[in-house]
């Protein structure tokens, strides 16, 4: 007995239409071969290639804030001057001191040609906030490989309090502030102490460095194995320059 198979997707298909017999192309696609595909040669690949921003997208107004906590008033009254000087005629932004909340307004403008501006002008105004002079709160302004870096005593060693907090930031401090200026000269940095927190300023490596001192202070290592350490690093830098 003779069994018919029907035929499948790939095989033709016959019409009859009106006598005639038209065949159809298959219907398995077939690849085009207009298509060509570019190929890199010798293996190397292109960078992509952007242009740079344009001005009227930095025109977009951007504002910070930044609060001034009160025994910052009569500092930031003093140094108003030397404060918004260099971030309207450097930096090209729009200041102002907003009395009712207490905050200072940094807002980008027409003239404003760096996008990274306000965000220098706001670490700026919170260096200031946390103590720092103003003359190396400006460091921030023009060196861009600057940072600001805050942590808390008590973060270090958590079962600090009472007499043992105050004995450890004695310790970092030293007699007449001694510790905190070897470290300072040391690693090229900026240490303020604010109660439990301390606030460092300078480049990525030297606050490491000096971060690691105070915390070997704050855990209770002798200054003078401190000193010795700081006194390595302060030689290899030196080579190094």
């Amino acid at each position: 007995m003779e069994v018919k198979t029907k035929n499948t997707a790939d095989e033709t298909a016959e019409e009859k239409t009106s006598g005639e017999v038209k065949k159809t192309s298959p219907l398995k696609r077939k690849a085009d071969d207009t298509t060509t595909m570019e190929v890199e040669e010798d293996g190397e690949t292109k960078k992509p290639h952007f242009p740079p921003a344009k001005k009227e997208r930095l025109v977009s107004a951007e504002m910070r804030r930044v609060f001034i906590p009160p025994n910052r008033y009569t500092p930031l009254k003093d140094s108003w001057t030397k404060i918004y000087s260099p971030l309207v005629e450097h930096l090209k932004l729009q200041v102002r001191f907003n009395l009712k909340n207490r905050n200072v307004e940094l807002r980008t403008g027409p003239e404003t040609d760096d996008p990274n501006s306000i965000q220098k002008a706001a670490d700026f105004i919170q260096a200031f906030v946390y103590g720092f002079d103003v003359n190396d709160c400006l460091a921030l302004v023009r060196l861009d490989d600057l940072y600001l870096e805050t942590f808390d005593i008590k973060d270090v060693k958590l079962s600090l309090q009472g007499d043992h907090l105050s004995r450890a930031i004695g310790r970092v401090a030293g007699k007449g502030g001694k510790t905190r200026f070897t470290i300072e000269n040391a690693t090229r940095t900026r240490i303020i102490l604010a109660d439990s927190r301390v606030h460092i300023l300078g480049s990525y490596q030297n606050i490491q460095i000096a971060r690691r001192a105070i915390c070997n202070l704050i855990l209770g290592s002798p200054p003078s194995k401190v000193y010795g350490n700081l006194k390595a690093f302060a030689e290899k830098a030196r080579d190094r320059f």
